[in-house]
């Protein structure tokens, strides 16, 4: 088996220009690979597509609920946002009712990825800071969970701290594989390192809550809030947005750094792991859009809803469109993988 598979081709003109390669994996809930591409035993860092599974101690240790915490908190938790006002407002108001600051943040300061709120800070001279990091809803959970349970806040990145216990365990529990590879993440929290295959049954085991009744609650709510408020997730225009809305919320995904993404799909009990072998996201969304319609879990109308994602279009710096990516054909289609079949919803 290749290690990788054609997943995008970028277009100008009547010539392709770029040609981006991965490997995915759908998984149900039993642990039985549904379809693949590429190597399933490929090890990765899942990066930030891990946060919902980072944020399952916030409920299981009861510190949302102590602090009154809404779905719209729970979907920051998980978020890898852009920084737009309405993040940078929620983790802040946070922050001041668990007693913390931004200083107390161990991620470090970064600008917004939105552009427009990037240009009025520029424009007005602010200074980023760690609230605008896209990781600073799931460290204002962790520190929400520090001051619960009573843990030391100032080391809570650190690979021994209770709260990093919480989490591993946790996949543990889940069926990850014991004494995975850690290292660093962007935001200075311990990464695990997980194969393709390991991580679309994980997903698919958080889609479809198989775990103890106070986990399983904990998996509801937190898939719940990413799937009804996916713009505290990711962002106003994001890919996470418009297929939560054009599925009506039954296919949620969290992306991660250099080129990867989750899929939880609660109703079909499914998770999908892709990774995108150069890092580059711009072939994620177009790759997995292509291989949910290939195994007949996204509906003709759907992916006429989701088209301007699905074939997203290249253009120059006069704003002109010049050309597009999409998906190979191959990419959709089951024939010639042997052990493979597709998923049948009916």
């Amino acid at each position: 088996m290749r290690s990788f598979e054609e997943f995008a081709q970028v277009w100008r003109g009547e010539t392709v220009e770029s040609r981006h390669f991965g490997a995915a994996v759908v998984a149900n809930a039993a642990g039985e690979i549904i379809a693949g591409w590429g190597d399933p035993d490929f090890v990765t860092y899942p990066r930030s597509a891990m946060k919902p599974f980072q944020a399952l101690a916030l409920l299981e240790t009861g510190a949302a609920d102590a602090f009154f915490l809404t779905p719209e908190h729970l979907a920051l938790s998980c978020a890898s946002h852009l920084g737009e006002p309405h993040h940078t407002a929620l983790a802040q108001s946070w922050l001041d009712a668990i007693g913390f600051s931004a200083n107390d943040l161990a991620c470090g300061p970064e600008y917004p990825t939105h552009p427009a709120t990037y240009e009025r800070m520029l424009r007005d001279r602010i200074m980023a800071t760690p609230i605008h990091h896209n990781c600073s809803g799931k460290h204002v959970g962790f520190l929400t969970v520090c001051r619960h349970c009573g843990y030391s806040s100032h080391d809570y990145r650190d690979p021994g701290h209770p709260t990093q216990h919480l989490y591993l365990e946790a996949l543990t529990d889940l069926g990850a594989p014991s004494n995975l590879p850690l290292g660093s993440d962007g935001c200075t929290l311990p990464t695990p390192a997980l194969g393709m295959a390991d991580a679309a049954r994980l997903a698919a085991r958080f889609a479809a809550k198989r775990a103890p009744a106070s986990r399983a609650a904990a998996m509801e709510r937190l898939i719940e809030a990413m799937a009804r408020h996916p713009e505290y997730t990711s962002g106003t225009a994001h890919d996470m947005v418009a297929v939560a809305k054009a599925t009506k919320r039954r296919v949620v995904f969290k992306v991660g750094a250099e080129g990867y993404l989750l899929a939880f799909l609660p109703k079909d009990e499914l998770g999908v792991s892709l990774k995108v072998a150069d890092g580059n996201q711009r072939a994620r969304t177009v790759a997995l859009l292509a291989i949910l319609r290939g195994i007949g879990l996204l509906s003709e109308s759907e992916t006429r809803e989701l088209e301007a994602i699905a074939k997203p279009v290249v253009r120059n710096s006069c704003n002109e469109v010049v050309g597009h990516i999409e998906a190979p054909a191959g990419l959709a289609c089951f024939q010639g993988k042997a052990g493979l079949r597709p998923f049948n919803r009916a």
